[in-house]
């Protein structure tokens, strides 16, 4: 007898249809909402201080070390075919092109993800949202949209500093510890990084992926069930999907980008 039947299969197809259609709808309305969300900037601002605020500690802790193993290991390659002056440019453009984005929107996710997570469903779960619906108060342009468009301009912020100080570590063990030369770091750099085609297509990426990482953060606890499992279940999912979301959109945005 099989493990499985046919109805089973076109059940969970039905399901996985439906909240793909739910999440389409909800993220239509939070562009939608773009306009009367930022004419009330105070609500967005808000939200741009809370979820940069409390994800800058792991940024900037993270962003150094990244540096300093980019500084350590790109010097040691480098020095194989006498070229270390070049460190500055690999350091600049592992940072601005790949590591800066992807890697601070996975840690973004890991901390302001869950904690939208959290707080959306402990408010569907406290019946909160329903209240305001009583209200007569719209929840996803009160509490959703503001959350939804800090989050993506929180994110491109925190990936440029994630690379600046990253930039700072990979100097730091480049030219003070190891002795390579400072005016050779910098103009390289200088030199080979191209603001539009590297930096622009890093911010490109760092807002796709902070409008990844806020939506399905804010998805997943709006479509929580209201107990504490479900906001826990929740928030794990919304960990592991914006984390493979933002790896697998790396890939495309890459070549796109770098192939043209």
């Amino acid at each position: 007898m099989s493990w499985w039947r046919p109805s089973d299969v076109g059940y969970a197809v039905r399901r996985k249809l439906v909240d793909i259609g739910h999440a389409t709808h909800l993220f239509l309305r939070l562009l939608r909402l773009a306009g009367p969300t930022f004419k009330r900037f105070g609500l967005v601002r808000d939200q741009i201080h809370f979820l940069g605020n409390h994800s800058l500690a792991i940024i900037l802790v993270s962003g150094l070390f990244v540096g300093f193993v980019l500084g350590l290991q790109g010097y040691y390659t480098l020095q194989r075919y006498g070229s270390s002056e070049a460190l500055g440019l690999l350091v600049a453009l592992s940072l601005v092109r790949e590591l800066g984005p992807v890697v601070a929107a996975l840690l973004f996710a890991g901390r302001a993800g869950t904690s939208l997570t959290a707080e959306i469903g402990l408010m569907k779960a406290g019946e909160q949202l329903s209240a305001m619906e009583m209200m007569a108060v719209d929840p996803v342009r009160r509490i959703l949209a503001p959350r939804f468009w800090g989050g993506v301009i929180a994110m491109p912020l925190l990936a440029a500093v994630f690379s600046a100080v990253g930039i700072l570590g990979g100097w730091f063990v480049g030219v003070v510890m190891i002795g390579v030369d400072g005016g050779a770091f910098w103009s390289q750099m200088q030199g080979g990084v191209d603001v539009w085609k590297d930096v622009g297509n890093g911010i490109v990426k760092s807002l796709v992926f902070g409008l990844t990482v806020t939506f399905v953060a804010l998805y997943q606890g709006y479509e929580a069930q209201a107990t504490p499992e479900g906001v826990s279940s929740a928030t794990t999912r919304t960990v592991v999907m914006a984390s493979l979301l933002v790896l697998g959109l790396d890939f495309v945005l890459t070549a796109l980008m770098f192939s043209i």
